[in-house]
Protein backbone atom coordinates (compact mmCIF):
# COMPACT_ATOMS: atom_id res chain seq x y z
CA UNK A 1 0.00 0.00 0.00
CA UNK A 2 1.26 3.76 -0.95
CA UNK A 3 2.47 5.70 2.12
CA UNK A 4 3.69 9.17 2.61
CA UNK A 5 6.94 10.13 3.40
CA UNK A 6 6.97 12.11 7.09
CA UNK A 7 8.07 15.06 7.14
CA UNK A 8 7.15 18.35 8.59
CA UNK A 9 8.96 20.43 5.67
CA UNK A 10 7.10 18.46 2.71
CA UNK A 11 3.59 18.49 3.92
CA UNK A 12 -0.05 17.83 1.77
CA UNK A 13 -2.09 20.63 2.09
CA UNK A 14 -5.65 19.82 -0.10
CA UNK A 15 -3.80 17.00 -0.60
CA UNK A 16 -0.95 19.08 -2.68
CA UNK A 17 2.60 18.42 -2.30
CA UNK A 18 4.16 21.66 -0.88
CA UNK A 19 7.73 22.23 0.62
CA UNK A 20 7.32 24.73 3.32
CA UNK A 21 4.68 27.13 2.44
CA UNK A 22 5.10 26.84 -1.49
CA UNK A 23 3.26 24.46 -3.52
CA UNK A 24 5.36 22.16 -5.81
CA UNK A 25 3.63 22.47 -8.37
CA UNK A 26 3.74 25.79 -8.45
CA UNK A 27 7.44 25.69 -8.87
CA UNK A 28 7.67 23.40 -11.61
CA UNK A 29 5.23 25.67 -13.04
CA UNK A 30 8.03 28.01 -13.58
CA UNK A 31 11.36 25.75 -13.56
CA UNK A 32 10.11 22.28 -15.62
CA UNK A 33 11.19 19.22 -14.74
CA UNK A 34 13.09 17.57 -13.71
CA UNK A 35 14.27 19.59 -10.33
CA UNK A 36 15.78 19.21 -7.33
CA UNK A 37 14.08 21.57 -4.55
CA UNK A 38 15.45 22.41 -1.17
CA UNK A 39 13.73 23.67 1.97
CA UNK A 40 16.03 26.33 3.52
CA UNK A 41 14.69 26.03 7.06
CA UNK A 42 15.32 22.02 7.14
CA UNK A 43 18.98 22.77 6.59
CA UNK A 44 18.71 25.45 9.44
CA UNK A 45 16.72 23.34 11.91
CA UNK A 46 19.54 20.31 11.41
CA UNK A 47 22.59 22.30 11.91
CA UNK A 48 21.41 23.88 14.59
CA UNK A 49 20.34 20.60 16.29
CA UNK A 50 23.68 19.06 15.96
CA UNK A 51 25.17 22.18 17.03
CA UNK A 52 22.92 22.45 20.29
CA UNK A 53 23.52 18.27 21.14
CA UNK A 54 27.22 19.02 21.52
CA UNK A 55 27.17 22.47 23.17
CA UNK A 56 28.86 20.88 26.29
CA UNK A 57 32.25 21.00 24.75
CA UNK A 58 34.66 22.98 22.28
CA UNK A 59 33.62 21.76 18.82
CA UNK A 60 33.24 22.64 15.21
CA UNK A 61 30.86 21.77 12.94
CA UNK A 62 32.44 21.56 9.21
CA UNK A 63 29.82 20.85 6.23
CA UNK A 64 30.68 17.96 4.41
CA UNK A 65 30.33 19.56 1.01
CA UNK A 66 30.56 16.47 -1.61
CA UNK A 67 26.65 15.64 0.03
CA UNK A 68 25.71 18.98 -1.91
CA UNK A 69 27.78 21.40 -2.95
CA UNK A 70 25.27 24.16 -4.21
CA UNK A 71 27.18 27.60 -3.63
CA UNK A 72 23.13 28.80 -2.10
CA UNK A 73 23.35 25.50 -0.09
CA UNK A 74 27.37 26.14 1.37
CA UNK A 75 26.28 29.66 2.10
CA UNK A 76 23.71 28.95 4.35
CA UNK A 77 25.79 26.35 6.45
CA UNK A 78 28.48 28.82 6.68
CA UNK A 79 26.24 32.02 7.77
CA UNK A 80 25.16 29.37 10.95
CA UNK A 81 28.62 28.99 11.95
CA UNK A 82 29.93 25.85 9.89
CA UNK A 83 33.04 25.32 8.19
CA UNK A 84 33.15 23.27 4.92
CA UNK A 85 34.67 20.05 4.12
CA UNK A 86 35.93 19.79 1.05
CA UNK A 87 37.36 16.91 -1.29
CA UNK A 88 38.96 18.26 -3.97
CA UNK A 89 39.99 21.70 -5.99
CA UNK A 90 36.26 22.38 -7.20
CA UNK A 91 34.92 21.98 -3.83
CA UNK A 92 37.73 24.31 -2.69
CA UNK A 93 36.69 26.68 -5.15
CA UNK A 94 32.94 26.47 -4.62
CA UNK A 95 33.92 26.77 -0.81
CA UNK A 96 35.40 29.69 -1.35
CA UNK A 97 32.92 31.63 -4.00
CA UNK A 98 30.33 31.20 -1.60
CA UNK A 99 32.07 33.22 1.34
CA UNK A 100 34.30 30.65 3.47
CA UNK A 101 37.32 31.93 4.89
CA UNK A 102 40.28 29.54 4.33
CA UNK A 103 40.18 28.78 8.13
CA UNK A 104 37.32 27.45 7.78
CA UNK A 105 37.84 24.94 5.30
CA UNK A 106 39.70 21.19 5.84
CA UNK A 107 40.76 19.83 2.65
CA UNK A 108 40.18 16.31 2.55
CA UNK A 109 40.18 13.10 0.38
CA UNK A 110 42.15 9.34 -0.35
CA UNK A 111 44.19 11.08 -3.24
CA UNK A 112 44.83 14.55 -3.49
CA UNK A 113 47.03 16.03 -6.77
CA UNK A 114 50.39 17.92 -5.97
CA UNK A 115 48.06 21.08 -7.61
CA UNK A 116 45.58 20.58 -5.00
CA UNK A 117 47.92 20.58 -1.94
CA UNK A 118 49.63 23.17 -2.89
CA UNK A 119 46.23 25.51 -3.54
CA UNK A 120 45.32 24.52 -0.10
CA UNK A 121 48.50 26.03 1.19
CA UNK A 122 48.89 29.06 -0.52
CA UNK A 123 45.02 29.59 0.64
CA UNK A 124 46.17 28.41 4.16
CA UNK A 125 43.20 25.85 5.17
CA UNK A 126 42.81 25.01 8.56
CA UNK A 127 44.06 22.11 8.04
CA UNK A 128 45.54 19.22 5.49
CA UNK A 129 44.44 15.57 6.29
CA UNK A 130 46.84 12.90 4.65
CA UNK A 131 45.97 9.45 4.20
CA UNK A 132 49.16 7.66 3.67
CA UNK A 133 52.78 8.26 5.14
CA UNK A 134 53.45 9.22 0.98
CA UNK A 135 51.58 11.63 1.39
CA UNK A 136 52.58 13.18 4.13
CA UNK A 137 55.85 13.60 2.97
CA UNK A 138 55.01 15.06 -0.33
CA UNK A 139 53.03 17.83 1.67
CA UNK A 140 56.03 18.45 3.82
CA UNK A 141 58.26 18.49 0.29
CA UNK A 142 55.24 21.11 -1.16
CA UNK A 143 55.63 23.11 1.60
CA UNK A 144 59.08 23.62 1.89
CA UNK A 145 58.96 24.44 -1.54
CA UNK A 146 56.87 27.27 -0.51
CA UNK A 147 58.67 28.61 2.61
CA UNK A 148 55.66 27.57 4.81
CA UNK A 149 54.28 24.79 7.54
CA UNK A 150 51.28 22.72 6.96
CA UNK A 151 49.07 21.77 9.55
CA UNK A 152 47.96 18.32 8.89
CA UNK A 153 45.81 15.56 10.15
CA UNK A 154 46.35 12.08 10.11
CA UNK A 155 42.98 10.13 8.65
CA UNK A 156 42.78 6.86 11.08
CA UNK A 157 41.27 3.89 9.65
CA UNK A 158 39.76 2.00 13.15
CA UNK A 159 39.04 -1.35 11.72
CA UNK A 160 35.43 -0.79 12.43
CA UNK A 161 32.48 -2.03 10.90
CA UNK A 162 30.18 0.65 10.44
CA UNK A 163 27.87 -1.71 9.41
CA UNK A 164 26.38 -0.01 6.11
CA UNK A 165 26.57 -0.40 2.23
CA UNK A 166 30.28 -1.93 1.31
CA UNK A 167 30.32 0.95 -1.52
CA UNK A 168 29.55 3.51 1.57
CA UNK A 169 32.24 1.65 4.27
CA UNK A 170 35.11 3.48 4.94
CA UNK A 171 35.77 2.20 8.30
CA UNK A 172 37.70 -1.18 7.81
CA UNK A 173 41.09 -2.53 7.07
CA UNK A 174 39.97 -3.60 3.81
CA UNK A 175 38.84 0.00 2.67
CA UNK A 176 41.13 2.77 0.88
CA UNK A 177 40.97 4.97 3.25
CA UNK A 178 43.16 6.26 6.09
CA UNK A 179 46.02 4.38 7.87
CA UNK A 180 45.94 1.86 10.74
CA UNK A 181 47.09 2.79 14.47
CA UNK A 182 50.64 1.23 13.90
CA UNK A 183 51.28 3.09 10.75
CA UNK A 184 49.63 6.52 12.10
CA UNK A 185 51.89 5.99 14.96
CA UNK A 186 54.67 5.91 12.92
CA UNK A 187 54.22 9.12 11.18
CA UNK A 188 53.32 10.79 14.21
CA UNK A 189 56.65 9.86 15.13
CA UNK A 190 58.29 11.55 12.28
CA UNK A 191 57.56 14.82 13.93
CA UNK A 192 60.81 16.09 14.22
CA UNK A 193 62.27 14.96 11.04
CA UNK A 194 59.04 16.66 9.08
CA UNK A 195 60.67 20.19 8.98
CA UNK A 196 57.42 21.85 7.24
CA UNK A 197 54.62 20.12 9.02
CA UNK A 198 52.74 20.42 12.22
CA UNK A 199 50.72 17.66 13.01
CA UNK A 200 47.27 19.56 14.83
CA UNK A 201 44.80 16.46 14.14
CA UNK A 202 43.49 13.24 14.24
CA UNK A 203 40.95 11.75 11.78
CA UNK A 204 38.49 9.17 11.72
CA UNK A 205 35.19 8.38 9.14
CA UNK A 206 33.96 5.20 9.01
CA UNK A 207 31.28 5.31 6.83
CA UNK A 208 28.20 6.37 5.27
CA UNK A 209 24.60 6.08 6.07
CA UNK A 210 25.41 4.44 9.65
CA UNK A 211 21.90 3.84 11.47
CA UNK A 212 23.52 2.49 14.72
CA UNK A 213 25.33 4.19 17.15
CA UNK A 214 27.90 1.22 18.48
CA UNK A 215 30.19 1.62 15.50
CA UNK A 216 30.99 5.57 16.14
CA UNK A 217 31.79 4.39 19.97
CA UNK A 218 33.50 1.93 19.43
CA UNK A 219 35.74 4.16 16.79
CA UNK A 220 36.08 7.09 18.67
CA UNK A 221 37.17 4.81 21.90
CA UNK A 222 40.08 3.33 19.76
CA UNK A 223 40.97 6.41 18.17
CA UNK A 224 41.12 8.06 21.76
CA UNK A 225 43.72 5.29 22.91
CA UNK A 226 45.63 6.61 20.44
CA UNK A 227 45.38 10.29 20.63
CA UNK A 228 46.37 9.64 24.32
CA UNK A 229 49.27 7.62 23.62
CA UNK A 230 50.68 10.43 21.07
CA UNK A 231 49.85 12.63 24.20
CA UNK A 232 51.64 11.19 26.59
CA UNK A 233 55.14 11.04 24.01
CA UNK A 234 54.42 15.02 23.77
CA UNK A 235 53.03 15.07 20.33
CA UNK A 236 50.15 17.71 21.40
CA UNK A 237 46.96 17.76 18.99
CA UNK A 238 44.19 20.34 19.27
CA UNK A 239 41.81 18.89 16.97
CA UNK A 240 40.02 15.15 17.34
CA UNK A 241 37.79 14.58 14.38
CA UNK A 242 35.17 12.09 14.65
CA UNK A 243 34.12 13.01 10.90
CA UNK A 244 30.68 12.01 9.21
CA UNK A 245 28.28 8.88 8.43
CA UNK A 246 24.91 9.65 10.81
CA UNK A 247 22.21 8.09 8.94
CA UNK A 248 19.10 9.00 7.81
CA UNK A 249 15.78 7.89 7.54
CA UNK A 250 14.56 6.78 3.54
CA UNK A 251 12.63 3.85 4.13
CA UNK A 252 11.78 2.42 7.69
CA UNK A 253 15.37 2.23 9.07
CA UNK A 254 15.98 2.10 12.46
CA UNK A 255 18.05 5.55 12.84
CA UNK A 256 19.56 6.80 16.34
CA UNK A 257 19.16 11.03 16.90
CA UNK A 258 21.98 13.48 17.32
CA UNK A 259 21.11 13.62 21.05
CA UNK A 260 21.52 10.20 21.11
CA UNK A 261 24.85 10.07 19.22
CA UNK A 262 26.18 13.03 21.65
CA UNK A 263 24.98 11.02 24.84
CA UNK A 264 27.06 7.95 23.97
CA UNK A 265 30.20 9.55 23.00
CA UNK A 266 30.27 13.32 25.04
CA UNK A 267 32.41 11.25 28.35
CA UNK A 268 34.98 9.80 26.21
CA UNK A 269 35.67 13.01 24.13
CA UNK A 270 35.13 15.35 27.56
CA UNK A 271 38.51 13.21 28.55
CA UNK A 272 40.42 14.52 25.26
CA UNK A 273 40.29 18.21 26.53
CA UNK A 274 40.62 19.48 22.54
CA UNK A 275 38.33 20.55 19.88
CA UNK A 276 36.21 17.67 18.59
CA UNK A 277 35.63 18.57 14.94
CA UNK A 278 32.16 16.85 13.10
CA UNK A 279 31.72 16.75 9.32
CA UNK A 280 28.13 15.77 8.55
CA UNK A 281 26.65 15.68 4.69
CA UNK A 282 23.77 13.73 4.59
CA UNK A 283 22.01 14.58 7.77
CA UNK A 284 22.34 18.10 7.09
CA UNK A 285 21.05 17.80 4.11
CA UNK A 286 19.21 14.90 2.86
CA UNK A 287 15.58 15.03 3.83
CA UNK A 288 15.75 18.37 3.13
CA UNK A 289 15.17 17.56 -0.85
CA UNK A 290 13.04 16.16 -3.31
CA UNK A 291 13.61 15.72 -6.60
CA UNK A 292 10.39 15.83 -9.06
CA UNK A 293 9.67 14.62 -12.22
CA UNK A 294 6.80 14.08 -14.57
CA UNK A 295 5.12 11.16 -16.11
CA UNK A 296 6.04 10.92 -19.64
CA UNK A 297 4.40 7.41 -20.17
CA UNK A 298 2.94 4.25 -18.87
CA UNK A 299 2.37 0.85 -19.84
CA UNK A 300 2.29 -2.69 -18.83
CA UNK A 301 4.74 -5.60 -20.26
CA UNK A 302 2.17 -8.52 -19.36
CA UNK A 303 1.86 -8.26 -15.37
CA UNK A 304 4.57 -5.53 -15.15
CA UNK A 305 3.52 -2.03 -14.95
CA UNK A 306 6.03 1.05 -16.14
CA UNK A 307 6.14 4.59 -15.28
CA UNK A 308 8.66 6.58 -17.63
CA UNK A 309 9.05 9.37 -16.10
CA UNK A 310 11.87 12.68 -17.23
CA UNK A 311 14.30 11.79 -14.32
CA UNK A 312 16.67 9.36 -14.86
CA UNK A 313 19.67 8.16 -13.24
CA UNK A 314 21.73 11.12 -14.72
CA UNK A 315 20.11 13.66 -12.28
CA UNK A 316 19.53 10.44 -9.53
CA UNK A 317 22.12 7.77 -9.62
CA UNK A 318 21.65 6.41 -6.32
CA UNK A 319 18.96 4.03 -6.73
CA UNK A 320 21.60 2.63 -10.03
CA UNK A 321 24.62 2.20 -7.87
CA UNK A 322 23.40 1.23 -4.90
CA UNK A 323 19.96 -0.42 -4.89
CA UNK A 324 19.39 3.04 -2.69
CA UNK A 325 15.21 3.08 -1.59
CA UNK A 326 14.16 6.78 -2.02
CA UNK A 327 9.83 7.23 -1.58
CA UNK A 328 8.91 8.17 -4.78
CA UNK A 329 4.68 10.07 -3.96
CA UNK A 330 2.63 11.76 -5.77
CA UNK A 331 2.83 15.46 -5.89
CA UNK A 332 -1.09 15.54 -5.80
CA UNK A 333 -3.06 12.76 -3.93
CA UNK A 334 -6.18 12.02 -6.19
CA UNK A 335 -8.09 9.05 -3.99
CA UNK A 336 -10.50 8.72 -6.73
CA UNK A 337 -7.19 6.87 -8.28
CA UNK A 338 -6.47 2.90 -7.32
CA UNK A 339 -2.87 2.03 -6.33
CA UNK A 340 -0.85 -0.05 -8.39
CA UNK A 341 2.94 -1.92 -8.06
CA UNK A 342 5.01 -0.45 -10.74
CA UNK A 343 8.92 0.48 -11.55
CA UNK A 344 9.81 3.99 -11.57
CA UNK A 345 12.07 4.38 -14.55
CA UNK A 346 13.76 6.72 -16.89
CA UNK A 347 14.51 7.78 -20.22
CA UNK A 348 18.33 7.17 -20.63
CA UNK A 349 19.28 3.99 -22.47
CA UNK A 350 20.63 1.53 -19.79
CA UNK A 351 18.76 -1.43 -18.08
CA UNK A 352 20.14 -0.14 -14.90
CA UNK A 353 18.10 3.46 -15.08
CA UNK A 354 15.30 2.93 -12.39
CA UNK A 355 14.22 4.74 -9.44
CA UNK A 356 12.25 2.83 -7.93
CA UNK A 357 11.34 -1.02 -8.88
CA UNK A 358 7.89 -2.95 -7.69
CA UNK A 359 6.80 0.00 -6.05
CA UNK A 360 3.42 0.96 -4.68
CA UNK A 361 2.17 4.06 -5.94
CA UNK A 362 -0.78 5.90 -6.90
CA UNK A 363 -1.69 5.07 -10.67
CA UNK A 364 -0.79 7.90 -12.95
CA UNK A 365 -1.12 9.47 -16.41
CA UNK A 366 1.10 11.17 -18.45
CA UNK A 367 1.79 14.83 -17.09
CA UNK A 368 1.30 13.70 -13.48
CA UNK A 369 4.17 14.71 -10.99
CA UNK A 370 6.21 12.87 -8.89
CA UNK A 371 7.95 13.96 -5.56
CA UNK A 372 10.95 11.65 -5.05
CA UNK A 373 11.86 12.07 -1.23
CA UNK A 374 15.07 11.73 0.89
CA UNK A 375 17.05 13.31 -2.78
CA UNK A 376 18.78 16.37 -1.03
CA UNK A 377 22.10 14.78 -0.17
CA UNK A 378 24.29 12.56 -3.24
CA UNK A 379 21.70 14.07 -6.03
CA UNK A 380 22.63 16.96 -7.74
CA UNK A 381 26.05 15.94 -6.95
CA UNK A 382 26.09 12.85 -8.54
CA UNK A 383 24.40 14.07 -12.10
CA UNK A 384 25.84 13.69 -15.17
CA UNK A 385 25.33 14.81 -18.62
CA UNK A 386 25.49 10.92 -19.90
CA UNK A 387 23.48 10.81 -23.48
CA UNK A 388 23.85 14.63 -23.58
CA UNK A 389 21.03 15.35 -21.00
CA UNK A 390 20.81 18.48 -19.57
CA UNK A 391 20.94 18.60 -15.57
CA UNK A 392 17.86 19.46 -13.49
CA UNK A 393 17.61 22.97 -11.96
CA UNK A 394 18.24 23.61 -8.35
CA UNK A 395 15.54 25.80 -6.21
CA UNK A 396 15.85 26.91 -2.32
CA UNK A 397 12.12 27.41 -0.37
CA UNK A 398 12.28 29.64 2.31
CA UNK A 399 9.17 29.99 4.04
CA UNK A 400 6.59 31.40 1.16
CA UNK A 401 9.23 32.20 -1.12
CA UNK A 402 12.17 30.38 -3.30
CA UNK A 403 14.69 31.44 -5.81
CA UNK A 404 16.15 29.11 -8.18
CA UNK A 405 19.58 28.78 -6.89
CA UNK A 406 21.10 26.96 -10.14
CA UNK A 407 19.50 26.91 -13.78
CA UNK A 408 18.54 24.35 -15.99
CA UNK A 409 21.55 23.59 -18.14
CA UNK A 410 20.88 24.53 -21.92
CA UNK A 411 22.06 23.25 -24.69
CA UNK A 412 24.85 25.76 -24.91
CA UNK A 413 25.96 24.21 -21.34
CA UNK A 414 26.24 20.92 -23.11
CA UNK A 415 28.63 21.62 -25.92
CA UNK A 416 30.89 24.60 -23.72
CA UNK A 417 33.99 25.22 -25.80
CA UNK A 418 33.62 22.49 -27.88
CA UNK A 419 32.32 24.61 -30.44
CA UNK A 420 36.19 26.22 -30.38
CA UNK A 421 37.19 23.37 -32.23
CA UNK A 422 34.82 23.48 -35.13
CA UNK A 423 35.87 26.99 -36.03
Amino acid sequence: MMQLFPSTYFTYKNNKLYCEEVAVAEIVKQTGTPTYIYSKNYFEDAYKEFDAAFGEIPHIIFYAAKANFNLSVIKTFLQLGSGVDVNSEGELYRALKAGANAKEIILTSVGKTRNEIKLGLEHDVLMIKAESEEEVILINEIAASMNTVARVAIRVNPDVDAKTHPYISTGLSENKFGVNSETALRIFRMQSELKNIRFTGIDMHIGSQITSVSPFVEAVEKLSNLFMILKKEGIELIHFDIGGGIGIQYKDEKTFSVKEFARAILPTLKSLNCKIIFEPGRYLTANAGILVTEVLYTKKNQNKNFLVVDAAMTDLLRPSIYGAYHHIQPVEIDKTKKEIVADVVGPVCESGDFLAKERAIQKSVHGDLLAVMSAGAYGMVMASNYNARRRPAEILVDGNKFSVIRSRETLDHLLFDEVKVLK
